[in-house]
């Protein structure tokens, strides 16, 4: 089966695409240096969200050039999906349809993303520079997509991509992971979010930064074999900065407007607007009221 797309985010997406206004790019026709990467549906990704940054100009002037590379993106994700599915062809080009359609949304939240990054960094000159250099932002952009996937059915095709941004960015996001409005990841070097963890808006993480398990349950009746499927990482709320080298660990909740100073260890509820931050003994976090 030779899967094409059927659906009308062709014409939502170049209506956005129109929509644009400064500080993001409005010119139709800026051309950047070529950028080669070895995963294809991550370039189409990158070109259906901006197309103005990666130099797919056609798709600004035309709802059909879009369509098109809707059709070669919804292809190898079709290839992907059926890779791991026993389901029908027809069933898996539906999830896939259901997906791309998705895709002006995702890029409305994303642009929200760029803003986030560009707010959050002092050394951010541009939205420009923020959508084309930074990892954080090329990590998210990935992770939503495959968060997408994760949701329609496509789980194990999903983490191939956000093991793809790994790579690149040295950011781990499991597809699973529910991630909030106006989220940056600063930096960002060895971040890890777990699969069962939720995000909320306006939440910024530095580098070596994890959302991860305290401990594992074991499958019951099963040898050596660990149990899948239940809630094992933090929920994050709004409005919280969480600190370079910081551990956020086990099926807890931090509140609204929480500091985590670098390198805590977090393992208790954090309540709305506290500061956390390490005392005088390293293995031990201070909780403070503001």
């Amino acid at each position: 089966m030779e899967y094409e797309y059927t659906g009308d985010a062709h014409r939502e997406l170049h209506e956005s695409y129109e929509r644009d206004e400064a500080p993001f790019l409005t010119s139709p026709s800026t051309t950047f240096p070529r950028r080669d990467h070895l995963c294809e549906e991550i370039e189409l990704l990158k070109q259906l969200l901006f197309p103005k940054y990666w130099n797919a100009h056609p798709l600004v002037r035309d709802p059909e050039a879009t369509r098109a590379r809707l059709t070669d993106l919804g292809a190898l994700v079709f290839s992907g999906v059926t890779a791991y599915s026993d389901g029908d062809e027809v069933a898996v080009a539906e999830l896939v349809d259901g997906v791309l359609d998705q895709l002006p949304a995702l890029r409305h939240t994303h642009k929200k993303d760029v803003q986030a990054a560009y707010n959050g960094d002092p050394a951010a000159k541009s939205y420009t520079e923020v959508v084309r250099s930074y990892p954080g932002v090329l990590a998210i952009m990935i992770q939503r997509f495959a968060h997408t996937l994760y949701e329609a059915g496509g789980a194990e095709y999903a983490r191939e991509l956000t093991e793809y941004a790994k790579t690149e960015t040295g950011i781990d996001i499991h597809p699973g992971a529910e991630i909030g409005e106006y989220f940056f990841v600063d930096h960002g070097t060895g971040v890890v979010i777990g699969e069962t963890a939720t995000v909320g808006d306006w939440v910024r993480i530095y580098q070596d930064v994890t959302l991860g398990a305290l401990h594992f349950e074991e499958e019951e009746g099963e040898e050596h074999m660990l149990k899948k499927g239940y809630k094992r990482h933090p929920d994050i709320g709004d409005h919280v900065v969480i600190g370079a080298g910081s551990k956020v660990l086990g099926a807890i909740s931090i509140g609204d407007h929480v500091s985590i100073g670098a390198n805590s260890w977090v393992t208790d509820d954090v309540p709305d607007h506290t500061r956390v931050f390490i005392t005088d003994h390293p293995e031990h976090a201070r909780k403070q009221k503001e």
